[in-house]
């Protein structure tokens, strides 16, 4: 479909989208033998000229292909206690993909017997937060747990390939209680960097791309070690291998540093999967809020960017009453 700046306009709350997707009032109703080959119609989004309808509508210069889209069935779809059910909700929905935090208490078997029967594929998953009880949320950054994060990433590793789930979170995990971040920060940073080149060649091997996480540490989370896209970006450039990649949570980033144009096309080559919710109350996106998802999608189609978007924000109330958003995307790039 084509598309510019102006082809979605904001319409409240109910609906992000009106879809305006071609301004053809001199071709309106008419096919493209009734048009005359001499009558030049210009696309309105490129300005690229065209002898006919049909060549207009293939105009190569704007037919940016449409945003993927993934539920977060560890977000949506709570109201269904099993993750099996949760992918038969989102694959009703309108869902051609899904992806989950923790799978690791649900039977790999089923789950594969899950997404073989609905087709719905599986795009990402995390490694194991470690002991949940004890307060950590991941172990690749946290020293004496080099071990453990091995065993994490083998488990991942293998619901990942049941799956045929191309990408895996590696999660960074908590500075310690009681220490002091900055103390802590280059000690945390080297095992983190370790860690990570483990996982580049277990994970290269497999054909699976391993991710970092930025998590804001102002409202969000505040002993998480990878908190910003610089901090992340500087430890990608010390691993350096390719299929360790940037997972950008567009939440978190507008949190910890704003200036999200600027950072998504400084950042945009290292970035392997993107997340969204609205700012402050990490609902849908065409809730009231700090961020225009109108023009951050246009932003992400002109860019090329081809990977999915997980939809990882609380409903405001169910999580059909709110897929209003996405439905009228989709409607308008059929």
């Amino acid at each position: 479909m084509l598309k510019d700046n102006n082809n979605y306009q904001r319409s409240g709350t109910s609906s992000l989208y009106q879809c305006n997707s071609l301004d053809l009032s001199s071709t309106r109703g008419r096919s493209d033998a009734e048009i005359p080959h001499n009558n030049n119609v210009t696309c309105h989004i490129c300005s690229h000229p065209s002898s006919t309808l049909q060549s207009l509508l293939s105009c190569i210069e704007c037919n940016m292909p449409p945003l993927k889209f993934c539920a977060n069935i560890s977000w949506l779809f709570t109201d269904l206690p099993e993750f099996s059910q949760r992918i038969y909700a989102a694959m009703s929905a309108g869902f051609q993909a899904v992806e989950a935090a923790w799978l690791y208490d649900c039977d790999i078997q089923e789950l594969q017997r899950i997404k073989n029967a609905t087709g719905v594929e599986v795009v990402l998953i995390n490694t194991p937060p470690g002991e949940v009880k004890a307060g950590e949320l991941g172990l690749g950054a946290v020293p004496g747990r080099e071990a453990e994060f091995k065993q994490g990433l083998d488990l991942a590793l293998q619901y990942a390939k049941a799956l045929n789930c191309k990408r895996i979170h590696l999660m960074a995990g908590r500075v310690p209680v009681g220490a002091d971040r900055t103390a802590v920060a280059t000690e945390m940073e080297a095992t983190f960097v370790q860690n990570l080149k483990h996982a580049a060649v277990v994970l290269s091997k497999e054909g699976i791309t391993g991710l970092i996480e930025p998590i804001n540490t102002r409202i969000t989370d505040p002993r998480y070690f990878l908190d910003t896209p610089h901090q992340a970006a500087a430890i990608l450039q010390k691993v350096d291998h390719p299929n360790i990649k940037l997972q950008m949570d567009i939440f978190h980033w507008q949190i910890m540093d704003g200036n999200l144009t600027q950072n998504i096309q400084k950042y945009f080559p290292l970035i392997g999967h993107i997340q969204i919710a609205q700012v402050p109350h990490r609902d849908e996106p065409d809730r009231a809020g700090e961020l225009n998802f109108t023009y951050l999608f246009t932003t992400l189609e002109e860019l090329g960017y081809q990977g999915f978007i997980g939809c990882e924000y609380k409903p405001t109330a169910s999580t059909l009453d709110g897929l209003g958003w996405i439905k009228e995307y989709w409607r308008c790039n059929k």
